[in-house]
């Protein structure tokens, strides 16, 4: 393949960039993938060393309904990519998978790079070549420019993807740097804002002791919204999988409220909170009565001291104690981003038309969804739909 006219050129090698590649490949083009970072899919594999959550298995629409405002665009592609067509993926490539009892499905190996290396495996063995430390600068004409160690380049593909990723953890490839280019190419996008993201808490001392407890067995509202999972304490705010559903309300500013006995009725909570107390402290009794741990205590304690005595307004504080977060934690530390580019600029086939034969995919594009599955299926399903799409325009 001659690097200077491929027939598919991929800028962006996340998921979604590699998908695409993928899909070219498989359609008999030549395919080049351009990244600025040294290494390819750096945020994929930082995922992963936790746990590769790769799809959620539940009912589609179910699925579906975690992606929001965003659900009617990206439905098409997920229809087309499901939870069950992930999974086949990943096994395709090796990698057996299973199911948890929360429905996320992961890899057998649970870290990312075992499917990494196959995947890559796959792309050189259909001669897939890949050019990292190349930063996209723009178009001049027909031509895709590119900063990289020899200086600067110039392709001429006949078809283009950009799967450029959002504007959170920087360090791993995703700065976002590509809006300022799309703008002055004269296309409108939607700013930046945290996904999935943590809060500001303004701790008091008391709280040093408990950082880096989770708080279980919360359930979360915000809003409309609402979301039972665990929640971390940490020196800068409150973190987690719990909250993460909620950011797209609070990020809004919407108050906070969590129900600290979500499996007990209000008045299950009084008949329990009335029981004779003696000598005990409150804290003790709560202990004993509802079997909160000494995080969750601190956690009320912090939100609601001093705490009333009346079981009834005690009861009703525990079901929804609100908690006083001093907004989102910055963007460069969100899982995922919010905006981007929107679906108005693109046709059904993920391409730009202000500039026909280049095809977007990704995290790049206007929409968000909590962890679990969710993040990396529509990257995947959004990656494919942009290549199968663009080896259809060539041809």
């Amino acid at each position: 393949m001659d690097q200077d006219s491929p027939d598919a050129l991929i800028v962006g090698a996340g998921p979604a960039g590699l998908m695409a590649a993928d899909a070219l490949a498989a359609a008999g083009l030549s395919v080049l993938i351009a990244d600025h970072k040294p290494s390819v899919a750096r945020k994929f594999l930082m995922a992963g060393k936790s746990g590769l959550n790769l799809t959620k298995d539940e009912p589609f629409e179910t699925f579906l309904s975690a992606y929001g405002r965003a659900t009617t665009d990206l439905r098409p592609m997920l229809e087309s990519f499901p939870p069950s067509a992930v999974r086949g993926w990943a096994e395709g490539l090796g990698q057996p998978c299973f199911t948890g009892s929360t429905g996320r499905v992961f890899p057998v190996a649970m870290k990312a790079s075992p499917l990494l290396r196959a995947w890559a495996a796959r792309l050189g063995a259909m001669g897939v070549m890949t050019r990292t430390r190349w930063r996209w600068t723009g178009w001049d004409g027909a031509a895709c420019t590119f900063d990289t160690p020899e200086g600067a380049r110039a392709l001429t593909p006949k078809v283009t993807v950009l799967a450029l990723g959002g504007a959170s953890w920087a360090r791993l490839g995703s700065d976002g740097g590509w809006a300022q280019i799309l703008g002055r190419d004269g296309i409108a996008l939607t700013p930046f804002s945290p996904a999935n993201a943590g809060l500001v808490m303004r701790w008091s001392a008391h709280m040093t002791q408990h950082l880096g407890a989770p708080l279980k067995g919360i359930a979360w509202h915000a809003g409309a919204l609402t979301s039972r999972g665990e929640a971390v304490i940490s020196a800068r705010g409150l973190e987690g999988g719990g909250l993460y559903p909620l950011t797209s309300a609070l990020r809004d500013g919407a108050p906070l409220n969590a129900d600290l006995a979500p499996d007990l009725t209000t008045n299950a909570l009084i008949a329990k909170l009335s029981k004779p107390r003696g000598k005990q402290s409150l804290s003790n009794h709560l202990r004993k009565q509802l079997r909160l741990d000494a995080q969750t205590r601190a956690l009320l304690m912090e939100c609601a001291r001093p705490l009333p005595s009346d079981p009834q307004a005690l009861a009703k504080l525990l079901k929804a104690l609100p908690i006083p977060y001093a907004g989102l934690r910055p963007l460069d530390e969100a899982i995922s981003t919010a905006g981007g580019l929107p679906f108005a600029a693109l046709d059904q086939n993920l391409m730009l038309t202000a500039r026909p034969g280049t095809f977007c995919a990704g995290e790049m594009l206007e929409w968000e969804a909590p962890t679990g599955g969710y993040l990396l299926n529509a990257c995947l399903a959004t990656g494919l739909w942009a290549g199968q799409a663009a080896a259809r325009f060539v041809s």
